[in-house]
């Protein structure tokens, strides 16, 4: 018989806000954690409408309930990962960062700043708070190319800004940087990241796949990222296998709505 203990999942949870339409958020970061065999346990931070079209309203939930959500899940089940999305405003970043720095675990951050659609989902006035109290406790810092230069002020515009944009990204405190290079112009090249800690450079690429619908890619791969790390993977290889994920994700993408659709978190059981 196998005992219960010899069927226990890493336990990983997400920080971050919900998304009514499905593709993006804590119902991207769930799917992709049980598409990748971890336990997955959520913290919502808000409440969004929205859907393949754009995001119509949102609402932060209070401080208090956030952290309430947390102690709860932490207290009794605990975590081997945590992963945070969209958290909206400085009081919840501010909150959410005490709460990691108590946690004894891998932290990734994707620090939200926009929606697929172009929709904000962090008040300007969070971005302070965001740089200084939630990027330096992450273990690992998932920008994409806009958040880069919302955070930093550094511009991508090809391969070689890649590394000046992770060196700024670093000066926040960020154990490591994956700066995600899904975005940069040349839809004939491959999508290209890089991930470093200042001293060693990791350089991924994969196929450039032609698919408009990659609506939830950035909460999927921090996802990914944080499935592998609660199951004891070393950065470096935690985001490799993320990528792959990703990328296959990706071109299984379909359409919803009448807008971008999703990526298909559970293309790893059709393929």
């Amino acid at each position: 018989m196998t005992s219960r203990a010899s069927r226990a999942l890493p336990n990983v949870l997400t920080v971050a806000g919900s998304d009514s339409g499905g593709g993006a958020g804590i119902q991207a970061d769930l799917k992709t954690m049980l598409a990748l065999g971890v336990h997955g346990m959520s913290v919502i931070t808000a409440v969004t409408a929205q859907n393949s079209l754009g995001v119509q309203g949102a609402w932060e939930l209070p401080v208090e309930a956030v952290r309430a959500q947390y102690r709860s899940v932490v207290d009794d089940i605990g975590v081997q990962a945590v992963k945070t999305g969209m958290l909206a405003s400085a009081p919840l970043v501010e909150a959410v960062a005490e709460l990691l720095a108590g946690t004894d675990a891998p932290v990734v951050v994707d620090p939200v700043g926009v929606s697929k659609h172009g929709d904000s989902l962090l008040a300007a006035s969070a971005l302070d708070s965001v740089r200084t109290k939630l990027l330096p406790v992450a273990t690992v810092a998932t920008p994409n190319l806009d958040e880069v230069a919302q955070l930093t002020g550094v511009t991508v515009r090809g391969e070689d800004d890649l590394r000046r944009a992770a060196a700024a990204v670093l000066e926040y405190g960020p154990r490591w940087a994956l700066i995600k290079g899904g975005h940069l112009p040349g839809a004939d090249a491959d999508a290209v990241d890089l991930l470093t800690d200042g001293s060693e450079e990791h350089w991924l690429r994969a196929p450039r796949h032609d698919n408009r619908h990659t609506h939830g890619t950035g909460c999927t791969l921090a996802s990914a990222v944080a499935a592998g790390l609660g199951k004891g993977l070393a950065v470096p290889e935690a985001v490799r296998a993320a990528k792959e994920y990703v990328t296959g994700a990706i071109a299984a993408g379909f359409a919803l709505g009448g807008g971008i659709g999703p990526v298909d978190h559970g293309w790893t059981w059709r393929s």
